[in-house]
């Protein structure tokens, strides 16, 4: 596949007469039919993935077996991809870190990540987690963030049941490009914050919380019916999508920096 970068030397071949669209167009064609895949035993990995959306494949751990894991792990590594592991075991970490000691291995967030490209953009985003239980999936959130070089902050314990404890940290978000913010139980705390704040919300619903919340489906639909407009939502416990979302959202905004 081609790159912005060769892309945009081929028009410009085509424009000045260099290149004939006819060689163009063939070109382009062998171009689409050669996306880069590497087969390993148990797995296809998408080498051409950071080109054509802006970050590498994400390796999800759950159900994989540890060997496949470091494979696709490293493999990652060795094509220049920035490689991380979501949802990782201690057998599957433990493995990792022996393979790749250089690699960041957040426990309770269950995430392992090893970049390449360090350089952090120019952005801000923020994670506000209800409450300490609410943390793992708000950790998997800002090591997303991290993986993508996201400057992130972390909020904790700021949840409804206090209401006087978010204000209190109103100069720490009011600023951010995007906010993630984690919550069970009623899952009310997404539109609080987004009657503070001027940017994207993704809320992400947990499945902390007593019988009647479902494992999360109570929270998912206070959410999905949040009266804050600058709110949307991800799927139970997906702090990697949360962070995700945001994280493109903001890597924008570095963009647009970046440019001026």
């Amino acid at each position: 596949m081609w790159n912005d970068t060769e892309l945009t030397t081929l028009l410009e071949q085509v424009r000045t007469g260099v290149t004939e669209p006819s060689e163009a167009l063939i070109r382009l064609k062998e171009s689409a039919r050669a996306i880069p895949t590497k087969f390993l035993d148990e797995a296809a990995i998408d080498l051409d993935r950071a080109n054509r959306c802006g970050y590498s494949e994400v390796i999800y751990s759950e159900g994989k077996s540890t060997e496949t894991v470091v494979e696709i792990f490293g493999t990652l590594l060795e094509n220049g991809q920035d490689a991380f592991a979501t949802r990782v075991n201690d057998e599957q970490a433990a493995a990792l870190l022996r393979e790749f000691p250089e690699a960041i291995h957040h426990s309770q967030g269950r995430t392992i990540r090893l970049n390449q490209q360090t350089e952090p953009r120019v952005t801000k985003v923020v994670v506000i987690a209800a409450g300490t239980t609410d943390l793992p999936v708000a950790w998997e959130a800002v090591e997303t963030l991290h993986w993508m070089r996201l400057p992130t902050d972390l909020i904790t314990d700021v949840g409804v049941a206090g209401p006087q404890r978010l204000p209190s940290q109103l100069d720490r978000f009011q600023d951010a490009d995007a906010i993630v913010v984690v919550a069970g139980m009623e899952g009310a705390l997404p539109s609080v914050v987004g009657g503070y704040v001027s940017c994207p919300i993704v809320a992400v619903p947990t499945s902390v919380g007593y019988g009647a919340n479902f494992d999360g489906l109570a929270a998912l639909l206070s959410m999905m019916n949040s009266c804050a407009s600058n709110v949307t939502v991800v799927n139970i416990d997906s702090g990697f999508k949360g962070g995700y979302v945001a994280g493109m959202i903001a890597g924008r905004m570095a963009d647009l920096r970046e440019q001026s």
